[in-house]
């Protein structure tokens, strides 16, 4: 297969996670809408860099994702984990499991595409072996 081959797939065919639909569709993914077109169809991605380079942090795609990461470990302890992991029922913990399966994939390629694959790797295996430490 070429790298011209390739198939027009309408958006709502595309299998997604809750939300996902949504966030493509708020002002702020636009930009990077745009750019991912143009880089596929080999458009001018020079003026769609350009609207990207001029949006403020807190519009940005990476900001969306440390700020989620933010909000979401602000008050992180383990022994509620520890708590909600002998107390969950089995359909909530396979809930939970489900919505974590892709995470640790999703981060580790966040973190190649703003850091390289070095420092990705750097970092998790720093992250890790703090997280095996006994406490």
């Amino acid at each position: 297969m070429s790298d011209r081959d390739f198939k027009v797939v309408e958006i709502d065919s595309i299998k997604m996670e809750d939300g996902a639909k949504e966030l493509m569709s708020t002002p702020e993914m636009q930009p990077y809408l745009r750019y991912v077109e143009a880089a596929m169809l080999e458009g001018d991605v020079d003026s769609c860099m350009r609207e990207i380079a001029g949006l403020p942090l807190e519009k940005r795609y990476v900001w969306r994702v440390a700020s989620a990461l933010k909000w979401g470990f602000a008050d992180f302890e383990d022994w509620s984990v520890v708590v909600d992991r002998k107390t969950l029922n089995q359909e909530d913990g396979a809930k939970v499991m489900q919505l974590l399966r892709f995470r640790p994939i999703q981060f580790c390629m966040f973190l190649k595409a703003l850091l390289g694959a070095e420092e990705m790797e750097r970092l998790m295996n720093r992250a890790i072996a703090i997280a095996k430490q006994d406490s």
